[in-house]
């Protein structure tokens, strides 16, 4: 996944009302981005903080500017969570995620029953695989965790796959980690013990778990190797 144009760098003045952030560009003007991660950003939203933006006008935007990367340390980490779903794409479609090849067609937002949908559904020759995508960005000691806020939603996409499975349908859920300096991939039991208990309850059940890094540059990202998981 490329950025089709050059990243707007600056540095982070203050997140708020989770949506908005507002960031000092290099020649010093103060603008406001959209932020899309509607998580707490626990250790990505520091201010003063290097950040990166996107710039894009439309009629139907009301802010030209998307918060994209943020520098913790050494290493880039992408915020974006609508990206996480367009490098869970490419990595099945490039045949990166080498435990979902083989598949004939890929859908995208499939409603599983009322008021339920899940990300992708992949399909080939009657078989059916469900996957949700998770975006992850806390990491501790190294490890990255999930979630970095407590997350009912989570939780029900959880018991969603795990009703699936037991329909006999193959589920899976995808974590995609926009960082390199990572080892590998647990539950956040400190913020959320219920979704904890839920994740081992889904392993548990046979839906298949995949944490996945991605290398993140300011001219792209790109879903590169799986890493263990630790429950």
């Amino acid at each position: 996944m490329r950025f089709p144009a050059p990243l707007i760098p600056g540095t982070l003045v203050e997140r708020y009302k989770r949506f908005l952030a507002d960031v000092r560009l290099d020649d010093g003007t103060l603008v406001t981005a959209h932020c899309t991660n509607t998580g707490s950003m626990l250790g990505c939203n520091a201010p003063g903080s290097r950040v990166y933006l996107s710039e894009q006008h439309g009629k139907n935007r009301k802010l030209p500017y998307t918060w994209e990367l943020i520098r913790v340390g050494r290493t880039l980490v992408g915020i974006n969570t609508l990206a996480a779903n367009r490098l869970a794409r490419e990595g099945i479609e490039r045949g990166v995620i080498r435990e979902l090849q083989g598949y004939e067609r890929l859908r995208a937002e499939v409603p599983t029953r009322p008021g339920s949908r899940l990300d992708f559904l992949l399909e080939s020759a009657g078989e059916q695989c469900y996957v949700e995508v998770k975006n992850v960005t806390l990491v501790v000691d190294r490890i990255a965790a999930f979630p970095d806020a407590v997350s009912e939603r989570g939780t029900k996409h959880l018991k969603e796959l795990m009703r699936l499975r037991r329909r006999g349908q193959r589920a899976v859920l995808l974590f995609v980690i926009q960082r390199t300096d990572v080892q590998s991939l647990r539950p956040a039991d400190e913020i959320d013990a219920e979704y904890g208990r839920w994740l081992r309850r889904a392993a548990k059940a046979g839906v298949e778990i995949f944490p996945y890094r991605a290398k993140v540059t300011s001219r792209g990202i790109v879903l590169k190797e799986a890493v263990p998981l630790r429950i």
